[in-house]
């Protein structure tokens, strides 16, 4: 898990870097376009059926996913680069609340906490006007969007628990980047750079690191407990800072350090209570 951390923070970083010129929705094509090429390569080796059963709810899960990806690269564009992981990563008391609702799962009052915790992480690092005073320390839309970005990964991650007793992983997998690719190019047109031969390498290297985290991340959840594996994921965001500060010159405030204590500490609590119930039970 905690290889998966740092190279999906390198992703981050790379996303950030080909950003300062690029459109954040040119970056989703192309990260979309190469992820589907390496998940149709893995389907034909595993010899697997790509269409998989539960058409309908596979095709929501790849847009709902889109979605995220598209809110979560535009949050890295336009915030500090652990801000936007921060929010991004709060996605965890959405999917307790969303499972609750639409998989029947029992809310606790551990998930509702972490709800409030979490918010209140974001409102400390936005620090918005109508609270502190004085100016936004963000702007108020972009972190709009990058929780929006949460709250679609929610919606996915719901999706794929809904899905996983008839579909094959990499059938989930695949679906993504396939509803992805094509949805981001109406997105994308608008705004179209031509990429340079850098910006291409930099394009390039976000597809292999997604694909190297994700394979570690599967690798790492089998081997180490989900509650544990939660918390070492979160080295992603150490990485996020460091990354930030050192090639950006993004420096946390004391505020937004505290912001990132309750979002972190939030959801660690609950992959912890919730290893400890499946335990128990």
């Amino acid at each position: 898990m905690a290889i998966s951390a740092f190279f999906f923070s390198i992703m981050g970083l790379l996303v950030k870097v080909a950003g300062e010129r690029l459109p954040s929705q040119e970056i989703v094509f192309f990260r979309s376009l190469l992820v589907l090429i390496f998940a149709w390569w893995m389907l034909k080796r595993a010899g697997v059926n790509p269409w998989g059963n539960n058409k309908k709810w596979l095709v929501v899960r790849g847009f709902t996913g889109f979605m995220a990806l598209s809110c979560f690269y535009y949050g890295v564009t336009h915030l500090p680069l652990a801000d936007a992981t921060l929010i991004m990563y709060s996605n965890p008391v959405f999917t307790a609340l969303l499972a609750a609702v639409f998989l029947g799962e029992r809310l606790k009052k551990v998930d509702l906490l972490g709800v409030v915790l979490s918010l209140g992480g974001v409102v400390l690092i936005a620090q918005p006007s109508f609270i502190f005073g004085g100016a936004s320390r963000l702007d108020p839309f972009d972190v709009g969007v990058a929780l929006a970005g949460a709250v679609f990964a929610a919606i996915s991650y719901v999706i794929v628990r809904k899905l996983r007793e008839s579909e094959h992983a990499l059938v989930v997998v695949f679906y993504f980047p396939l509803i992805a690719t094509p949805a981001s190019i109406p997105t994308a047109l608008p705004d179209a750079i031509i990429p340079t031969w850098w910006e291409l390498g930099v394009l390039l290297a976000i597809g292999i690191v997604t694909h190297i985290a994700q394979v570690a991340m599967t690798k790492g959840l089998h081997l180490e407990e989900a509650g544990r594996a939660t918390a070492v994921s979160y080295l992603q965001v150490v990485f996020a800072f460091v990354w930030g500060m050192f090639f950006f010159d993004e420096f946390p405030t004391v505020l937004s350090v505290i912001g990132a204590l309750l979002i972190v500490g939030s959801t660690i609590a609950i992959a912890l209570y919730q290893q400890k119930a499946a335990k128990d039970t």
